[in-house]
């Protein structure tokens, strides 16, 4: 088979990209630019700048995935930007998910996309979502990913409605897992972390996603119909145009987790009944009252207190990553043997069936 032809299922029906917006990122061949990165239809390579006008011609290597190595299985997400479709390799019958975002975005961003590809594919930790290879063509980056079969948090609070304290706090080791990853070995804010980019599987894995490409994508979308993922679990610094750190994650945490031992968003909007559909009460609500808190009668004093340190208004007085991990709420059920496998597979989990 010719590696060189994309597979027709691999191809969107994308509108042709602004040559005048990306002329400074793409040459003559197709590739997509931006410093010492370049990536195209055969994937990411970092070359030098004195290569970068014009780079050298690139055989892709025995093992170097090939999009035209996939067959295409089903859609199993849209959004940010994008769609993600799961995909079966076609020489090793593994399966991956593959994201195919287009580029009509601001130039800022797209340099922002350079460097996050950059990281993306030198990222290694067991609570990030392995990112494998990430290509350009037609005018849209394709990533090949990790594929959980869990789907996310989110799919699964659909089911379950909240998730018992033993569980959440096995998830919350985790999600600390990768936030410590992303903030101190690869200096990342995630910037977007809510309950469906947190990632599932039968394994009992929990892994954290979107935090490079896709987040920029999302938050340079103009959507006025999408300030509900990108603004509800957004820190009070950051929501009025602030500067902010890692620590904005941390409250971000902190809504996610309340989320799902509540079984519903923490922040009740004004009309009863009915959600939110004005993201300046919802700006209002977040800056001006006081955080929300778990019922004292209804939670352990320990998960009180973790979801209080997550949630401080103030940036520095909420710990870092590394310092909730000894937070006593991480540890307090580790002599039940919480089985996030099991949990994850037999209490109503969506498990994709393929």
């Amino acid at each position: 088979m010719n590696k060189g032809n994309l597979a027709p299922f691999l191809k969107l029906n994308l509108p042709p990209p602004d040559e005048t917006s990306l002329a400074k990122f793409l040459t003559e061949s197709g590739t997509f630019m931006d410093g010492d990165l370049l990536v195209n239809r055969d994937g990411v390579r970092i070359v030098s700048q004195s290569q970068s006008e014009t780079p050298p011609l690139i055989q892709p290597s025995d093992n170097q995935l090939s999009l035209a190595d996939f067959d295409a299985v089903k859609v199993v997400g849209k959004g940010n930007g994008g769609i993600v479709r799961l995909v079966r390799h076609k020489w090793t019958e593994q399966f991956f998910a593959l994201k195919v975002i287009q580029m009509n975005v601001e130039e800022s961003a797209r340099k922002q996309i350079a460097q996050e590809l950059k990281i993306n594919q030198s990222s290694q930790c067991p609570n990030v979502v392995v990112c494998y290879q990430s290509f350009y063509d037609n005018g849209a980056v394709s990533i090949i990913l990790e594929y959980m079969d869990g789907g996310s948090l989110a799919d699964f609070l659909k089911t379950v409605r909240s998730i018992p304290e033993p569980y959440l706090a096995a998830i919350s080791k985790q999600v600390l897992r990768g936030l410590w990853y992303l903030h101190h070995e690869k200096h990342i804010i995630h910037r977007d972390l809510k309950p469906s980019n947190l990632l599932i599987n039968h394994q009992g894995d929990v892994k954290i996603t979107d935090f490079g490409v896709s987040a920029i994508l999302a938050s340079t979308s103009g959507l006025a119909n999408t300030f509900v993922g990108t603004y509800n679990y957004m820190s009070p610094e950051r929501i009025i145009g602030g500067s902010y750190g890692y620590k904005s994650d941390i409250w971000s945490l902190g809504l996610v987790l309340l989320e799902c031992a509540m079984g519903q968003f923490p922040y009740t909007p004004p009309q009863a009944g009915e959600g939110w559909v004005n993201v300046y009460e919802l700006m209002e609500t977040i800056v001006g009252q006081p955080p929300p808190r778990p019922p004292p009668t209804q939670f352990s004093p320990q998960f009180c207190s973790f979801i209080e340190a997550c949630v401080q208004k103030e940036p520095k007085d909420r710990p870092s990553a590394n310092e909730l991990m000894s937070h006593p709420f991480i540890n307090m059920y580790d002599d039940l043997g919480v089985d996030l496998a099991s949990y994850f597979t037999e209490t109503g989990s969506p498990l994709a069936t393929l």
